[in-house]
């Protein structure tokens, strides 16, 4: 898509949008994760869009992402929220992926809020646990801001020295402290997915200075850093890549530790939401 069409797109989806939710102006964006739309319940919903019925939007392909975009006040903050996440493995460009980043951008969103679940590499990490990302590795073999310019997006070579917000890292883990959940903060790292990984690059993924692996995330991160929204993400932990122990993967399990991980990082989002 060239520079042209994608701001052509943008701006027709924000005006749709715009129109369909009575003009709701959403302080802070959140992509919900793998298994992890729970958080969704605290929301004060006010409209509700399909993807399937907003103009130029992706659809999520997987069976447990429900793809909505959702309008709504989340302890007194406005918000809007994506149900369901898109993912390279899934066949879209970077940049069908990383669309609703631009669109939430354009509907006035100051904060973007990413969830994943991911794979333990720090054996200090277990499954279950919270992990806030500090740092990421891109592994992914495309990216999103190919091709384009600079422009009224952002500039052509933007700067990730802190692609998460430090200040907002900090308040999570206080917040985490307080309510006494355990929450790690480490380096994810993005691969293209869909399979799993080997023995041999789980182990190299944790040489190269991974504590978690996923499939997702890296790209919206570049996009909100090239747009200047400040990003803060978070990985519920839902199987372990130890190579000396590795288990067959089993999809169901995965599901049943992000749901079951899933009211701790409720929890640390909705008290974190209320101080963004």
């Amino acid at each position: 898509m060239s520079l042209d069409d994608l701001l052509r797109a943008i701006e027709e989806t924000v005006e749709y949008i715009k129109r369909k939710t009575e003009n709701f102006k959403p302080g802070i964006g959140i992509i919900l994760g793998t298994g992890l739309g729970g958080l969704v319940k605290e929301i004060e919903v006010e409209h509700q869009l399909m993807y399937s019925n907003i103009p130029n939007f992706p659809i999520s392909t997987l069976e447990f992402h429900s793809g909505k975009l959702i309008f709504g006040t989340l302890n007194g903050k406005k918000i809007v929220a994506m149900q369901g996440r898109l993912h390279y493995y899934e066949g879209y460009s970077m940049q069908q992926i990383t669309f609703p980043v631009r669109v939430m951008k354009g509907l006035g969103i100051e904060n973007l809020i990413v969830s994943n679940a991911a794979g333990s590499l720090n054996p200090e990490f277990k499954k279950g646990d919270l992990m806030i990302i500090e740092d990421h590795i891109n592994l992914q073999p495309d990216n999103p801001l190919r091709g384009l310019i600079e422009s009224s997006l952002g500039p052509r070579f933007p700067d990730m020295s802190q692609p998460y917000q430090r200040s907002i890292i900090a308040k999570a883990l206080e917040i985490a402290k307080t309510v006494d959940i355990k929450c790690h903060k480490g380096v994810y790292v993005a691969v293209s997915g869909p399979n799993l990984e080997t023995k041999a690059e789980y182990k190299y993924l944790r040489l190269i200075g991974a504590d978690a692996v996923g499939m997702s995330t890296v790209p919206e991160v570049i996009v909100a850093n090239h747009a200047a929204l400040p990003v803060f993400a978070i990985s519920v932990l839902t199987d372990e890549g130890f190579p000396e122990d590795l288990q067959p993967f089993n999809l169901e399990e995965i599901l049943e530790a992000a749901a079951k991980a899933e009211p701790k990082m409720t929890e640390i989002l909705t008290r974190l939401i209320a101080e963004l």
